[in-house]
């Protein structure tokens, strides 16, 4: 039997098992997927299980997207030039490390039937998904990207990487067509503390947390409607 885990710290609200598992069986494939709570000083041990085909695949979530890749052979280009890995797979008795970040999110806006061409974006946080979503933005042809975080110098070091970003301060406010959650905040009971009576009506709101389905996020921001 196949065997196979999404990592992350946390990992309670992942419902990627239930998804995986779905269509596993769907596919008829002999395995079965796990989540698993880790700390960073272990990632080298569960990645090299992969090599001694312990584990056929790992996912990689919240916050270790970056912190995997010194342990990997390969990179696709994709993972390369967000410096972001959710995927990692052996072929050929490689490590490789692939990112699909970029492509689910792309294939959720397409469904949204939103045209993002020529919007300004507003970006709250700066971790591991962030990357994979500046790199799809700017296949959508926005015209500007804002991004915001508690940690100025993450924000600072994606600027490094994506020159046209443009940093705010965490709690300021700016003009945007969309705005999009990528914070953590989501995750346990803290709220993002923005006064979203500022940001006006027609805007698209997105967040990145799938679990629970109305996040602190939308909560805030129906309080202003």
């Amino acid at each position: 039997m196949k065997k196979y885990f999404v990592i992350g710290n946390p990992i309670n609200h992942s419902l990627s098992p239930k998804l995986h598992n779905y269509w596993l069986k769907v596919n008829n494939i002999d395995g079965i997927y796990h989540k698993k709570k880790i700390e960073e000083k272990n990632l080298q041990t569960i990645i090299s299980e992969v090599t001694e085909k312990k584990i056929d695949g790992i996912n990689v979530t919240v916050p270790f997207k970056k912190a995997v890749i010194p342990f990997l052979d390969k990179l696709s280009t994709e993972a390369e030039q967000t410096q972001s890995v959710n995927t990692i797979i052996l072929k050929n008795n490689n490590l490789e490390g692939h990112n699909t970040d970029i492509v689910g999110f792309a294939k959720a806006i397409k469904n949204l039937n939103f045209n993002f061409e020529g919007k300004k974006v507003f970006i709250l946080g700066a971790g591991g998904v962030v990357p994979s979503i500046i790199f799809a933005l700017n296949k959508m042809s926005v015209s500007k990207i804002i991004i915001s975080n508690r940690t100025k110098k993450k924000a600072e070091d994606l600027k490094s990487q994506f020159n046209s970003l443009e940093i705010l301060d965490w709690g300021d406010i700016t003009d945007f067509d969309v705005i999009i959650n990528a914070t953590s905040l989501g995750l346990n009971k803290e709220s993002i503390n923005l006064d979203f009576s500022k940001f006006g009506n027609n805007k698209l709101f997105y967040d990145v947390i799938y679990n629970p389905a109305e996040t602190h996020f939308f909560k805030r921001r129906k309080k202003t409607w």
